[in-house]
């Protein structure tokens, strides 16, 4: 039978797309997990849906995800809820960070069933560091002028949101998670961490080069100075939605780590 362009352009793409789902899963066998699951921690004015994209790719190489939802009350309120969630966990766990929930992965990560760390465009503040202070060595970033307050409930600015904190994200899917955002409380932010789980776990970070929420150089500088495998994306601070195959791949391969 005589094959016609139409079949002929079909058939290229069914072979196409059978290459790529058999060249994904030789990768997945080729890295064994021997963590097999990922505890997700978010930060200011987020909520657990912001990891959603990333979920589904940990998800398809059969890892269990949790995603925490943050109180945003008090640094201790919010390491109690990941550290719930950690106690749930049946064997080794890759504890992972967003932003401000960086310290949250600095206090809690010394639980015993985490394995690896790994921070997205996350604070990383040492034992009793005052991050605050440490911030201020650097560029004040812009989002900071658009965090508005109703009281002691903090949110940033919609004008805020669409540029300096979800500055890569399309329109009308940054006004929809502008939407959703969580406030947070002023005390949140009084809080400091009283260990670093970096000094003794495995530690991963995903630098954001466009970040106008955290300063670059300061995520470079807290990556350098806790060893961390490092990689560099051009995102804004919103690489978990920006680029959730990078972040993905990062965390699989903490969770590859020998246990």
């Amino acid at each position: 039978m005589t094959m016609t362009r139409r079949r002929f352009t079909a058939a290229l793409v069914a072979g196409a797309a059978a290459t790529l789902v058999a060249d994904r899963s030789q990768a997945a066998a080729a890295t064994p997990l021997k963590a097999r699951n990922v505890v997700l921690a978010h930060g200011l004015f987020a909520d657990g849906s912001c990891w959603s994209e990333v979920i589904a790719r940990l998800q398809a190489v059969g890892l269990d995800v949790t995603a925490v939802q943050n109180p945003l009350t008090t640094l201790p309120d919010a390491v109690a809820a990941v550290e719930r969630v950690l106690a749930r966990q049946d064997g080794p766990t890759v504890l992972v960070g967003h932003s401000f929930s960086g310290m949250l992965v600095t206090e809690a990560g010394v639980h015993p069933n985490v394995s690896a760390l790994v921070y997205v465009a996350a604070r990383a503040p040492d034992a009793g560091e005052d991050y605050t202070a440490l911030a201020k060595t650097y560029p004040t970033p812009p989002a900071t002028a658009g965090i508005v307050f109703d009281g002691d409930e903090g949110r940033l600015s919609e004008e805020a949101f669409l540029r300096d904190f979800a500055g890569d994200i399309p329109a009308t899917k940054a006004k929809v998670l502008y939407a959703v955002q969580q406030p947070f409380q002023k005390a949140l932010l009084a809080g400091k961490t009283t260990q670093a789980a970096w000094r003794s776990k495995p530690s991963f970070y995903a630098v954001s080069t466009e970040d106008r929420t955290i300063n670059p150089d300061l995520e470079r500088f807290m990556a350098k100075r806790m060893g961390a495998k490092t990689i560099e994306l051009k995102a804004s601070h919103l690489s978990l939605i920006s680029h959730p195959d990078r972040i993905a791949r990062l965390i699989i391969e903490a969770a590859s780590l020998q246990s």
